[in-house]
């Protein structure tokens, strides 16, 4: 979940990359503007609707190396989609760690997510793209997309 403050920290360098089990606040300093990143592990999805009254912008992660968990995230995307304080919410989904070697192709999971017909209904504008947060790939994009926001 994204919002706006006035007080961002110096990220430094990033943390060893571990699944996100609570919630964790970061603010950046992009070229335009200061946004903070609330991030919630999936294990927060009960809750997930109490932070989307201050959601300006969300990025879902989907864990692309874990083909047992597919729908489920599917299911979770759709719910946060749907949820009315979030139909005005621009939307990056990112396809995680495209680094390993037993992750499916981007094709593959586009069309497990239906992605296609996700972003055709959704009120929001959705952009999906692909990336390893252990490596880096993608984050000039992230980073991209989030200063393009306004």
């Amino acid at each position: 979940m994204l919002t706006q403050r006035d007080q961002p920290a110096d990220l430094g360098e990033a943390p060893v990359t571990l699944p996100t089990v609570g919630t964790n606040l970061t603010d950046l300093n992009l070229k335009k503007k200061r946004i903070t990143v609330r991030e919630l592990g999936g294990c927060m999805g009960p809750i997930w609707h109490s932070f989307y009254a201050d959601c300006s912008s969300l990025i879902f992660v989907v864990d692309s190396a874990n083909i047992t968990q597919i729908a489920s995230s599917c299911i979770q995307l759709l719910s946060v989609l749907s949820a009315e304080p979030l139909h005005g919410a621009s939307v990056l989904v990112l396809f995680n760690k495209r680094d390993l070697p037993c992750t499916m192709t981007l094709m593959e999971m586009k069309s497990l997510f239906r992605i296609d017909d996700i972003i055709a209904t959704a009120p929001q504008s959705i952009t999906t793209l692909e990336v390893s947060a252990r490596s880096g790939q993608g984050l000039k994009e992230v980073l991209s997309w989030l200063d393009s926001l306004t």
